[in-house]
């Protein structure tokens, strides 16, 4: 293949780094709407858990500044190591490197904070140093204002990263309805995390396929087709 980036991302050839995911990186996100953010991040995290793509989770200076990781993103992984560092890029930190080798693949999805910084630079040298393609989340993204973030990301397209966004991520790797074994778990994730598609879902469970309206903790509801 001439051009990898042809390739779309699946379950067998994609890794995801999420990138200091913590409160006060968080506060000073302007670009996006903060909550938006966060529910785009851990819907995208279900996602990779569902896929059983291989996660890694970078943080820094946590007990100094930055705070502990989101608890919802902490709960889908519960047994992922964090990966504590104090340079603003991932690249720079050995462990980070490692891991990212040990999962042997070279499609790498990026979701962290900020986009002009910890992104930028995780990009551009996981890209010049370790040959790896470079898949960013734009929307489980965040800058500290909207230049900035759409700057990062112009800069970045413009080195050769790919944009990308949760939703797209999520079905790209389901890529077929036929795919039973991750319909109901993706169907799921759209319903908690998607918006307006979550509630065309809902519809037409209830109104179409006649799915009770309140479905118990432990019901899961009859798969309906998406389109």
């Amino acid at each position: 293949m001439t051009n990898p980036k042809l390739e779309v991302l699946t379950p067998q050839n994609s890794q995801i780094i999420f990138i200091d995911h913590q409160p006060q990186m968080a506060f000073g996100v302007q670009s996006i709407d903060r909550q938006v953010l966060k529910n785009n991040t851990v819907g995208l995290a279900k996602a990779a858990k569902v896929f059983g793509i291989p996660a890694t989770i970078t943080t820094v200076e946590t007990e100094s500044f930055s705070g502990h990781t989101y608890p919802e993103l902490l709960n889908v992984f519960p047994d992922a190591p964090l990966l504590e560092r104090t340079s603003m890029n991932s690249w720079d930190d050995q462990k980070v490197r490692d891991a990212l080798a040990r999962n042997g693949r070279k499609k790498v999805v990026v979701s962290g904070l900020w986009t002009e910084v910890c992104n930028n630079t995780f990009a551009l040298c996981a890209m010049l140093e370790g040959g790896y393609e470079i898949y960013m989340v734009a929307d489980a993204s965040g800058g500290t204002s909207k230049e900035a973030h759409d700057m990062s990301m112009q800069r970045m397209i413009q080195a050769g990263v790919v944009p990308v966004t949760w939703q797209q991520v999520l079905l790209e790797w389901q890529r077929d309805w036929a795919h039973r074994e991750t319909y109901n778990a993706v169907m799921d994730i759209v319903r908690e995390h998607s918006g307006a598609y979550g509630m065309g879902v809902d519809y037409a469970y209830t109104m179409v396929h006649k799915a009770p309206q309140r479905a118990s903790n432990h019901e899961t509801l009859a798969p309906v087709p998406a389109r």
